[in-house]
């Protein structure tokens, strides 16, 4: 058997696809917090974020990579070069609009892939899953904020709702492209792609760097292991066993995590409205997770 394919395993776990959930969300909100020890170290974002992907890549591509078809890698470096995209829309709205408002908007992504699944595979959603989406909202506005007078750039907000676009077919293409397919394998070519493009953008715009001392190694070390080698790898396996729109709505927790670690690491205020949203979010989580089996 190829080395890239999965053992069958018969009717995988809904509730191991619930913790995986919860493992991905929890990991990725570790870097909001990398994020800003990054910047305290004197590293910019996208050195931090090609010396993060370079890692994972020269780290997991010699270990997965035997036994792949080029048709597998032709698909796992399209997912790939789908997040890489994605992720720079992302950083390109949060140079225009606020934190706040560019999380707010990139997390429309499950809402998209409910309308995408919908246009696109046919996947009529129920009462449940669009009250599951719309929760998720109303809490994700009390979490991050809703847009003040200073979100106003056009470009900013475009780009934002462009990067939860992507997310969502990212998340969709997951799904359908690597059924099968090891999620270290699946991480690997996605860091590879990403690895590329970030030190293209860094070089071109004259920022790329070689981190030095034990705080900004240890930041990369931190993006690297926690928000990359597990919570994707837990992501893919979330999504094989709940399918992209259960998984992207149990993800709306990763920006409650952050405030919460904000909260414990960093000493940042915790705002009494956070404590509803993520009240909320909890709700649309669960909700989304009565779906019909046949669903």
């Amino acid at each position: 058997m190829s080395a890239s394919r999965a053992l069958p395993v018969a009717a995988p776990s809904a509730r191991s696809g619930i913790l995986l959930s919860l493992l991905s969300a929890l990991s990725f909100s570790t870097l909001g917090i990398w994020g800003k020890l990054a910047s305290e170290a004197g590293m910019n974002s996208f050195t931090a974020l090609a010396w993060r992907f370079v890692a994972v890549a020269l780290l997991l591509l010699p270990l997965s990579s035997r036994g792949l078809t080029w048709r597998l890698r032709g698909q796992m470096v399209g997912v790939g070069v789908i997040y890489a995209l994605a992720t720079t829309l992302y950083f390109g709205a949060l140079d225009r609009i606020s934190a706040g408002t560019t999380s707010l908007l990139l997390y429309l992504a499950p809402a998209f892939v409910v309308l995408l699944g919908w246009a696109v595979l046919g996947r009529k959603p129920g009462g449940r899953q669009l009250g599951a989406v719309a929760l998720a909202g109303a809490g994700l506005g009390l979490v991050v904020g809703i847009p003040g007078a200073g979100d106003q750039n056009a470009l900013g907000l475009g780009l934002a709702a462009g990067a939860g676009f992507l997310y969502a077919v990212y998340l969709l293409a997951s799904e359908r492209w690597l059924l099968g397919v090891s999620p270290l394998a699946a991480t690997a070519h996605m860091a590879l792609v990403s690895g590329v493009w970030f030190t293209v953008l860094a070089g071109a715009g004259g920022q790329l760097g070689v981190p030095h001392g034990w705080a900004q190694w240890g930041v990369i070390g931190g993006m690297a292991l926690v928000s990359t080698i597990i919570a994707v790898p837990a992501l893919y396996g979330a999504i094989t066993r709940l399918g992209a729109a259960r998984a992207s709505l149990l993800g709306t927790l990763e920006p409650l995590f952050t405030v919460l670690l904000a909260f414990l690491i960093l000493h940042e205020p915790l705002r009494p409205a956070v404590l509803l949203g993520g009240v909320l979010i909890l709700g649309g989580a669960v909700l989304a997770q009565k779906r019909r089996a046949r669903a």
